[in-house]
């Protein structure tokens, strides 16, 4: 019984010792290389296969950043993580905010996820919510913090990103909503584009609610409100 429970230990840790080598690995190559895809990529596709939809095809047309708009990389910033210049991929104040409200009411979970962990989370992890996940999700958060820039961060983040089922980078979304490449994207169009974010398989850019409008509305002010575009130059996420 002893030598077995040793001999699990040991498989354990060799897992372990696989994933995080993948997952270092991974996130040295895509310093400098474009992602090819990513987890929820993979995920969504080998569910469609499952499911028998062999139509289905998930792919990101891989742009840099000089290929996007400026009003993209605000957008995203100003919907998702006002502070991502500034913090080491953790909102501590958000994530105080997030468990206190989660407290009071428990069947409207608020996240308080930075575009670094989500960038982490889609490029190496599963979808779904765990404290396993969130803990690989941390930890890939902070290599990738120490290994990659701000604005490395943003661009892989824009190039993985869900818009819609089956439309994941913006190059792929500006070019199936707007007809066009994603560094024509207007402050309006990449305001659309961020609102959509929270679910792109319940919201649609190209048929917006009531909601998607009022939260494209105040993504706009809030874009605003930061500096416009000159905001992510003057943060240096942009050339």
């Amino acid at each position: 019984m002893k030598w077995r429970r040793l001999s699990l230990k040991g498989v354990l840790w060799r897992l372990v010792l696989v994933f995080a080598l993948f997952w270092g690995g991974g996130i040295a190559l895509f310093s400098v290389v474009p992602v090819p895809f990513s987890a929820v990529m993979a995920e969504r596709q080998i569910s469609a296969w499952l499911s028998g939809d062999f139509g289905y095809v998930a792919h990101s047309d891989w742009v840099g950043m000089d290929e996007i708009s400026p009003w993209m990389g605000l957008a995203v910033i100003a919907a998702e993580d006002q502070k991502f210049p500034q913090h080491w991929g953790f909102d501590m104040a958000a994530i105080e905010k997030a468990l206190s409200h989660n407290e009071r009411h428990e069947n409207r979970i608020r996240g308080a996820s930075t575009l670094s962990q989500q960038t982490a989370k889609n490029l190496f992890l599963w979808d779904g919510r765990s404290w396993v996940r969130k803990g690989l999700e941390a930890g890939l958060t902070l290599g990738m913090e120490t290994v990659w820039s701000k604005r490395r961060i943003l661009t892989v983040y824009l190039n993985i990103a869900e818009f819609g089922e089956g439309i994941f980078g913006v190059e792929a979304a500006a070019q199936r909503y707007f007809h066009k490449p994603a560094n024509r994207l207007t402050q309006a169009e990449a305001a659309l584009l961020a609102a959509v974010l929270p679910n792109p398989l319940r919201f649609k850019a190209d048929a917006p609610s009531g909601y998607v409008r009022n939260r494209q509305a105040w993504i706009m002010r809030q874009m605003r409100q930061l500096g416009g575009e000159g905001y992510v130059r003057r943060n240096g996420l942009y050339p």
